[in-house]
């Protein structure tokens, strides 16, 4: 593989700003950084004795992580629940044109047979694709959830968690994040067993109380779906979840900052609330992202339709979004008046512990994954880095460095 050099730009870390900073990574991995240009034998150790230097210098803006997507459906026309590993790489395709470098499929409420053909299909996927944000696996959303916040999921579908059921789904080996409703009677006994196999838990889609909330934050549940959205609204004597994602450090919480789900007033709310530490942006997106207003298939007997850049069921519910990650980004930035030096644990480390990948990916530092997206000042995404391989770029604001005059005359 060839190492990447890229140069010119302020670099975004979890110990501050590199203003002018560098970046040199191989083998899929950061191997350093600094400010300037990095030394002649820098270069000479990461070549070794036959790779080149793919040097890229930006024109300013800002070298953050890659942004990681939790909670994501499908995009042009494919989603995850087709079971398509083709559909698959589309949307991961896709994603990676909007500074997405890792994303969790996500599922909706269906049939035992329909889910499992949906992680069937995610589990080829992990192996066969290889370009295109990184497919981390699955975040379930359903069917173990509460009628009575549905949302845009099937209620006829949602159902108490069965132990059996749900043991086929988790033996997949694929499911990394489960929301579900804690309230719902058995339910609890799922959130204990997912975290016994290390799957991340999160309530959503749910009528708890405050108390019902704190109850399954002690058996394990550490996030929040789509916060505001599909839950029993913020009351000053009955808290519920909301008042549970604004105060409750050891969750993390996602947001939907389309501008639709969530007005930029009460984003800004959470953020006060919650710093860019606990705040997931996640987007929510469908099969319609990317694609031109009309009407769309939700299941096999559903439709919803995409208009004014909202997509609703014939009641008017909203349905997922066509939110773009890059957008999101924008929005929370607009809503709070904080720049990528104060945002981009949202847009990256929040989710990577989420789908537990903290370990690797979701921060600039040595050692971790060389998952990165180059922002421009407008924070238009201008290149898409995915461990260590260029998978998109806008030339407008990168350009390619010849070999030749690399530091030092390295070629």
């Amino acid at each position: 593989m060839t190492a990447l050099l890229l140069s010119g730009t302020r670099i975004v870390t979890p110990v501050g700003v590199i203003d002018d900073g560098w970046l040199l990574a191989d083998d899929g991995v950061i191997l350093q950084l600094g400010q300037g240009l990095p030394e002649p034998a820098t270069l000479a150790a990461a070549r070794g004795s036959d790779d080149d230097v793919e040097h890229i210098v930006a024109a300013g803006g800002w070298l953050v992580p890659g942004f990681i997507d939790v909670h994501v459906h499908g995009a042009l026309g494919h989603e995850t629940m087709d079971g398509e590993v083709d559909g698959l790489a589309a949307m991961a395709a896709f994603y990676a044109s909007h500074g997405v470098t890792s994303f969790l499929a996500t599922t909706w409420t269906a049939s035992t047979d329909d889910t499992l053909h949906a992680l069937d299909g995610v589990a080829r996927a992990l192996t066969e694709l290889d370009a295109g944000a990184r497919l981390l696996g699955a975040h379930m959303e359903g069917p173990y959830l509460s009628a009575r916040r549905c949302g845009a999921q099937d209620s006829a579908a949602i159902r108490p968690a069965d132990a059996a059921e749900a043991a086929r789904f988790l033996d997949t080996g694929v499911v990394r994040l489960m929301t579900v409703a804690p309230e719902v009677p058995g339910n609890l006994d799922l959130v204990s067993e997912c975290v016994r196999r290390g799957v991340t838990v999160s309530a959503g889609h749910t009528d708890a109380t405050y108390e019902q909330v704190m109850v399954a934050v002690d058996r394990g549940v550490r996030h929040v779906t789509h916060t505001f959205n599909a839950m029993r609204p913020l009351h000053h004597r009955e808290p519920g979840l909301v008042g549970a994602a604004m105060t409750e450090r050891v969750l993390t919480v996602e947001v939907i900052a389309d501008g639709i789900h969530v007005h930029p007033t009460v984003l800004r709310a959470l953020y006060d609330a919650r710093g860019g530490r606990g705040i997931v942006l996640v987007t929510d997106a469908m099969r319609a992202t990317g694609m031109p207003p009309g009407r769309y298939p939700i299941g096999d007997d559903r439709s919803v339709v995409l208009a004014d850049g909202a997509v609703r069921l014939p009641d008017g519910a909203l349905a997922g979004s066509v939110l773009t990650f890059d957008t999101a980004l924008r929005n929370l930035a607009a809503a709070t008046g904080r720049g990528p030096d104060r945002l981009w644990a949202s847009a990256s480390r929040n989710a990577a512990q989420v789908a537990g990948v903290a370990d690797r990916k979701g921060a600039i530092a040595r050692g971790q994954d060389a998952d990165l997206v180059l922002l421009s000042e407008d924070l238009e995404v201008q290149l898409t880095v995915v461990e260590g391989r260029v998978v998109h770029r806008c030339d407008r604001e990168a350009t390619d460095q010849p070999s030749g005059s690399l530091p030092g005359g390295a070629t």
